[in-house]
């Protein structure tokens, strides 16, 4: 599904991730590990086209250095970026609606998808009325969860969602994405994170990146349907 081969990337001209190379799989759930300043939200950035890179990357056969950075979430690529990045003046639906307006869904299709993240975030409809800015840092990354999911339909980026939670946030954090994997097996997701024992219970594989490079990648023993 997702190709990196010998990818170098820089931001600016100083670079950050020398020789990638791996291969993700549909289905897969990847915990892309590592200490703060390896590279993981590099990596995510240049998949989606924000950093200069040389090398390959191909989404299902395509070579996305011919895809615009603005036209690869039509891939079906979601992407949930650490600080979330909402529109505190738009409501919570609002916000999640947003893609689905950019990419030019029609009616049945965002009802579909809306559907979907609800049915993963009931929370996420309760809430739905009330300005992104007056939610918490959690429940924000719940709502950039729900953003993402609105396009990812093949493959979901989540960098570092349980960083700064409390322990009852990254919990129901864990469960969404649990729901997620039940009613989506197809998908596939690949999520940053510090520390590699919270994914433990949800990643079928760890990718280890350290100083900007590949320094381990093990197939877990225990995946969880």
């Amino acid at each position: 599904m997702l190709t990196f081969r010998q990818v170098h990337a820089s931001i600016g001209n100083v670079p950050i991730l020398r020789d990638i190379s791996f291969t993700i799989l549909p289905a897969e759930s990847v915990a892309l590990v590592g200490r703060n300043g390896a590279g993981k939200t590099t990596l995510l950035r240049t998949l989606m086209g924000f950093t200069q890179a040389k090398g390959q990357i191909s989404f299902e056969g395509q070579d996305l250095s011919r895809v615009a950075p603005f036209r690869r979430p039509a891939l079906g690529i979601g992407y949930a970026p650490e600080d979330r990045r909402l529109f505190s003046r738009f409501t919570i639906t609002e916000n999640i609606l947003l893609p689905a307006q950019v990419a030019g869904l029609d009616t049945a299709e965002t009802k579909r998808r809306l559907d979907r993240i609800f049915l993963v975030m009931p929370e996420l409809e309760k809430l739905g009325p009330r300005p992104a800015g007056s939610v918490s840092g959690g429940q924000g990354k719940m709502v950039a969860l729900g953003r993402a999911l609105m396009l990812s339909t093949k493959l979901l980026l989540l960098d570092e969602p349980f960083q700064g939670l409390a322990p009852v946030l990254a919990h129901r954090y864990a469960e969404a994405l649990g729901k997620l994997r039940e009613i989506d097996p197809s998908l596939a997701i690949i999520i940053t994170e510090s520390n590699p024992h919270l994914l433990d219970s949800f990643a079928s594989r760890t990718i280890t990146v350290e100083r900007g490079q590949i320094d381990s990648d093990v197939v877990l023993e225990r995946k969880v349907a």
